[in-house]
């Protein structure tokens, strides 16, 4: 189907199947519901969707104080500055005295695992059906926030700190139950303001208290700003209701472009509505249009797949649809869903996480400065080509993250949120506070309620009626503090965390979105962005904590890095483990070796530090490698192997990473001049830069396709094991002068061999389980880019006796630069005494 808009072609593919009923309609709430909304009208008839607009915080109750951030912070007395080092950071030598247990050393509880083997059996609302059945749910109400101190008994020396955290989270809760009916309730502000459609009609509420006239404006009536008129409430909501057509048709027809002309203290101005669903930018204009986007019920796309059951092991692929064609062009959400799609499933992984969603006018901000956050990004395609790539990735038993962007908000004024109403401080905070220096960008104000409201139905927008699975929050440090994380360096005192610095305000939003989402959504995962390391931020919001499920790791790429700047000789083992296993215990941690933030231009991949121009001349397998090649190929798969191994609960990649891409990302751009003088070069606006070469890693005759290849194995062996939630633990080598790591998680062993030229023959590794071990990966595998310097056939089996503090070992064979993971077969001891097991060897050694 092609519909047109005035000056704009847009497409979207045929609906699969239709609902013969609007599948939004609203159902009756249970009889809890029905007794929040009878409160709602007893207590609060008068003030509608509970505004305060004249005041940049919200009032709790009428004889409660204006809780405001100035005053949380302010009342905190005086924290002790004691050096209080977090769980976070552990020297070296209390590694190796860790290392001298055996004990689960992953930080995932033995309850948490329970409960994961528990979520896996909940069965799903049937997918048509579910939005019906979130309205019945009711989030539990706030717990006694006290286990945190259970979990970690530091934390009681900041209990002032965090008792005041909970019970501010713990008023709000109060007052949104008091006068919303509740967070299910409030959540759905999208049904109250912006466009609503009823039977008899359209009405449009928007919320800007400082505008002094409003009026709707459109394709509808002619851009005529006297043809329909808005009127304010006492609240600062401007409201209009326009009724069908006389043969009672849509009085705003479907596609149709619609602004809000407001007289405001910085002047007449028209802005794209805060709640638009979607907006689109005419060819050859800058400004972008809100569009009034409601197909008729048969071409309204319908979910036909159920939510896969919340995964284990979380294993990421890490995508943005507009370059994830193999030509220089946005690609579309179909294309996406055709092409992308099945690949991301056939190398085994298990979600994918996509960037860009919510629409933003600059292209080149990678999704991040946000313009209208109710609104997929129309570059890729309409709504519902973004419900129908969902729709596949579920059918594909995919999980589907949004990268979502709720930690500040585009600087555009044009089509923003920014200036909306004509001041500075109606969704952010006023004057310096709510300006992000380095990202250029407005900071929300997490104490106001209309914003409260703004960014929770946000959350309940997208995986209600796009059904994502979750979130990667992005930016939550620069939330969490009032310094923003910027020059900065945490180092783990917990008064770093729970100070005057911290935004006590933003905390609770994290704490009441995770609310939220898992109240709602059980079986959502929600991943936070953070750099701190605050305590607290992976612990249930009932325990006291922020309520995330997953943190990044993201200290592990800046090592990787770090390290790839150094020779090979200079590598420390220790510092490799270290920086790997160095995050809070039982909070969970998602972990890469490198993101979209490593392949930007002006930064370097994993693959360009290692190979750098050689990947352009020496990568077909019909030429002579290179030392630099071969050296690049092996520590490439090496690095992602122990990342996988070691990092964390949840693994991910940037497309294209995994095969090692040998192109930066650079965005199409002009030339810039400045309001300096500087000139700043574009690169003629090409998508030359913009795309991903999957092809490079399809072809057989390349050495990228080795790399793919064993990225793939790789996450199928995770898949098979789940070893990065495996109970099972152990760190039993980490040799400097060898340098060799050698780690157990659940039946199997991993053998690292990082040596430039030294391999080992009879090479003894501790191990706990008795019985037989065989290869279960090769980083050496020929079909990996190796050099086929072991045999998968051989058997490797155990002898009694104590080695790195194992009960037992077995002996292989360990090439330089290569890792192996060997899988136990069986569980029955092998008599054979030391010095008897044959390893086949190759002939010959590679350095």
């Amino acid at each position: 189907m092609v519909y047109t808009l005035p000056g704009i072609r847009l497409n979207t593919l045929p609906s699969i199947s239709h609902s013969g009923a609007d599948r939004r309609s609203t159902v009756a709430a249970s009889s809890s519901t029905n007794l929040s909304l009878l409160l709602r009208k007893t207590s609060l008839t008068r003030k509608f969707i509970a505004g305060r607009s004249e005041s940049q915080s919200f009032i709790v109750g009428a004889t409660e104080k204006v809780l405001d951030n100035s005053s949380s912070t302010e009342q905190l007395e005086a924290l002790d500055e004691d050096s209080e080092h977090s769980k976070i950071n552990l020297d070296e030598e209390q590694v190796d005295e860790i290392n001298e247990k055996d004990f689960v050393a992953s930080p995932v509880l033995v309850e948490d695992i329970a409960a994961m083997e528990e979520v896996d059996l909940v069965s799903l609302f049937d997918i048509d059906k579910e939005s019906e059945e979130i309205r019945k749910l009711s989030i539990p109400p706030p717990g006694k926030g006290e286990r945190i101190y259970e979990i970690d008994p530091l934390l009681s020396n900041h209990r002032e700190h965090l008792e005041y955290r909970y019970s501010h989270y713990k008023k709000i809760r109060e007052a949104i139950d008091k006068y919303e009916g509740g967070l299910e309730a409030f959540s759905r502000g999208y049904e109250k303001l912006g466009f609503t459609r009823s039977k008899t009609g359209i009405t449009y509420r928007e919320w800007a208290p400082g505008a002094k006239s409003a009026s709707l404006i459109g394709d509808f009536n002619n851009w005529n700003p006297n043809a329909d008129v808005m009127t304010r409430n006492e609240f600062g909501v401007w409201e209009i209701f326009l009724p069908n057509n006389v043969d009672d048709s849509s009085p705003i027809p479907h596609g149709s472009r619609v602004k809000i002309r407001m007289d405001t203290p910085s002047g007449i101005k028209d802005s794209i509505p805060a709640w638009i669903k979607f907006s689109v930018q005419a060819p050859g204009e800058i400004p972008y249009n809100g569009i009034y986007y409601d197909p008729p019920q048969e071409e309204k796309y319908v979910f036909q797949h159920p939510r896969p059951k919340k995964p284990k092991s979380l294993r990421i692929y890490e995508a943005h649809v507009g370059m994830s064609s193999t030509e220089p062009m946005i690609n579309t959400y179909a294309n996406f869903r055709d092409d992308v799609l099945p690949r991301i499933k056939k190398l085994g992984y298990n979600a994918v996480q996509i960037m860009a969603i919510q629409e933003h006018s600059y292209y080149a901000s990678f999704g991040y400065h946000v313009t209208n956050f109710f609104a997929p990004s129309s570059r890729c395609g309409t709504p519902d080509d973004l419900k129908s790539m969902i729709d596949k990735a579920h059918e594909l038993g995919l999980v589907v993250l949004m990268d979502i962007v709720h930690s500040h908000s585009s600087n555009n004024t044009l089509d923003g949120l920014n200036m909306f109403d004509g001041t500075d401080s109606q969704y952010f905070h006023s004057g310096e506070r709510g300006y992000h220096w380095m990202w250029d960008s407005r900071l929300f104000n997490y104490g106001h309620w209309e914003v409260l409201r703004y960014l929770l139905s946000n959350a309940r927008w997208w995986l209600d009626e796009y059904k994502f699975d979750g979130f990667r929050f992005d930016g939550v440090t620069s939330m969490m503090y009032t310094h923003h994380g910027l020059q900065v360096a945490f180092t783990g005192n917990y008064s770093e965390y729970f100070g005057l610095t911290t935004d006590v305000d933003a905390v609770v939003y994290l704490m009441l979105v995770n609310d939220l989402i898992h109240g709602l959504f059980p079986q959502a995962i929600s991943i936070g962005e953070d750099v701190s390391g605050m305590p607290t931020f992976c612990i249930p919001v009932q325990d006291g904590g922020v309520g995330f499920d997953y943190r990044l790791h993201m200290a592990v790429a800046d090592k990787w890095i770090e390290l790839l700047k150094l020779r090979d000789e200079d590598w420390k083992m220790g510092d490799i483990i270290h920086t790997l296993t160095n995050r809070r215990w039982s909070e969970k941690c998602v972990c890469y070796a490198e993101s979209h933030d490593q392949a930007l231009v002006g930064d370097k991949t994993i693959a360009f530090w290692l190979m750098d121009k050689d990947m352009y001349e020496f990568m077909a397998l019909d030429r002579p490698s290179t030392p630099l090649i071969d050296r690049g190929i092996a520590l490439h798969k090496m690095i992602r192997l122990i990342t996988m191994g070691l990092g964390g609960e949840g693994y991910l990649n940037f497309m294209g990473n995994e095969f090692g891409h040998p192109e930066w990302i650079d965005f199409p751009r002009a030339d810039q001049r400045l309001p300096d003088g500087r000139f700043i070069p574009g690169n003629g606006n090409s998508f030359d830069k913009c795309r991903r070469r999957f092809d490079l890693g399809d072809a057989d005759y390349l050495r990228y396709h080795g790399l793919q290849e064993f990225d793939q194995a790789m996450q199928h062996l995770e898949e098979a094991h789940n070893f990065m939630t495996s109970g099972h633990q152990y760190i039993s080598r980490k040799h400097e002068g060898e340098k060799v790591i050698i780690f157990e998680r659940e039946d199997l062993v991993f053998v690292f061999n990082f040596h430039w030229y030294n391999s080992y023959s009879d090479y003894r590794v501790g191990c706990l389980h008795p019985g037989k071990y065989k290869i279960a990966l090769d980083s050496d595998d020929s079909l990996f880019g190796g050099f086929d310097r072991l045999d998968h056939k051989a058997e490797f089996f155990t002898f009694e006796g104590n080695h790195d503090n194992r009960p037992r070992s077995f002996m292989v064979y360990a090439p330089a630069r290569t890792a192996v993971v060997y899988k136990l077969i069986t569980d029955v001891v092998d008599p054979t005494p030391l010095g008897q097991h044959h390893v086949s060897l190759p002939d010959a050694d590679v350095a």
